[in-house]
């Protein structure tokens, strides 16, 4: 059984148009994809203590975020143990904010614990998982991981509950290539296959909007590398199950100063990961965008000046993210109502053309 209470409908036109109109933004902060209008910047809720302390540093973070103009929401049953999603839920629920204006995104992927983790970890995965008919035990790669249709359906409902609502609007596969250790790249596409024909059901019920893939390696690798995907073999995968109207819509990859490797390596055929993605018409979702706090402070002065007309480096670090040609939003994590007003200046800047 799902919660009592759950936030009905998902992201629309409509909606997110209202909020971009009540948003104080320069021109350029929202950029439209799918027929909604999304802002360039995003909130992410990735690090942090499984504890109630984070629990409420998050939820005001996301009310906050909504408050100033970004409307993107990004997160992961395995972030926290479920504590990130239900943050999420609580601040969504506390908002104010209608439910069409927010462009809601999480993964599964990864076997999460709930809450914390527990003292014996084998034993969780054994009842919650295996006993319960959820996953075989041939289903699980690397301890951790798996694609297997039960497991995904399952786990849709476990965010949707967390979440506190009826429908997620982007739904990713929480880094796939993790498959490829262990499986050869032949049953790696048979396993994306019947993943994506899960998806595609969960889009038709509704409890999902869209799909895609968020990786850590997979996009930003050479393509001779064990870990490395072709978007167009992942987007033939899409087709196979579904045609040209195949729901996936989304992809999510580390892109930062230092990680730049969507807009320079040539990986996809001859293509970089952006050019691909946009020739697919992708919405694309950048992680990392100031690499988990590093690219705060003590950036190059090359890379400052050539990023003016900011006052920080975090706010620098985003510019550079949103601002590159293919990215649909910057995320980045926050934990703190002062962090989120830093960032958020960025949305009263317009983009840079990079």
């Amino acid at each position: 059984m799902l919660g009592s209470f759950m936030l009905p409908g998902r992201a629309t036109a409509e909606g997110t148009a209202r909020f971009r109109e009540e948003a104080d933004s320069a021109s350029g902060h929202f950029r439209e994809a799918e027929g909604l209008s999304v802002s360039s910047l995003g909130i992410g809720t990735y690090l942090g203590r499984d504890d109630a302390k984070t629990d409420a540093l998050y939820a005001a973070s996301v009310r906050r975020s909504i408050q100033v103009g970004l409307n993107v929401v990004d997160t992961a049953i395995n972030y926290r143990n479920q504590r990130s999603e239900r943050a999420v839920g609580a601040a969504l629920r506390e908002s104010g904010q209608q439910r069409d204006g927010v462009v809601l995104c999480t993964k599964g992927g990864y076997l999460a614990f709930d809450g914390g983790r527990p003292h014996d970890a084998r034993a969780y995965v054994e009842e919650t998982f295996l006993r319960s008919g959820i996953l075989e035990a041939d289903d699980i790669v690397a301890g951790c991981h798996s694609l297997a249709p039960r497991f995904l359906q399952d786990q849709i409902d476990r965010s949707r509950r967390n979440l506190g609502v009826e429908c997620i609007d982007v739904y990713y596969l929480h880094n796939p290539e993790t498959q490829l250790g262990e499986v050869p790249r032949t049953e790696f596409l048979r396993r994306l296959r019947v993943a994506f024909q899960a998806l595609e059901r969960a889009c038709a019920d509704g409890r999902i909007g869209w799909y895609g893939t968020a990786t850590w390696n997979g996009y930003r690798v050479e393509s001779d590398d064990e870990e490395h995907l072709s978007l167009a073999e992942v987007l033939g995968a899409a087709r196979d199950v579904a045609g040209d109207r195949h729901r996936f819509r989304a992809v999510q990859l580390p892109f930062n100063v230092e990680m730049d490797e969507a807009a320079t390596l040539r990986n996809q055929d001859g293509s970089t990961f952006l050019e691909a993605a946009q020739a697919s018409r992708l919405m694309v979702f950048a992680s990392a965008s100031v690499l988990q706090g590093r690219l705060t402070h003590e950036l190059p002065q090359a890379v400052r000046d050539a990023l003016a007309g900011v006052e920080t480096d975090a706010q620098r670090a985003l510019q550079f993210a949103r601002s590159t040609k293919g990215i649909t939003c910057a995320l980045v994590g926050m934990k703190t109502p002062a962090h989120v007003d830093e960032n958020a200046a960025l949305a009263s800047v317009e983009p840079l053309s990079l």
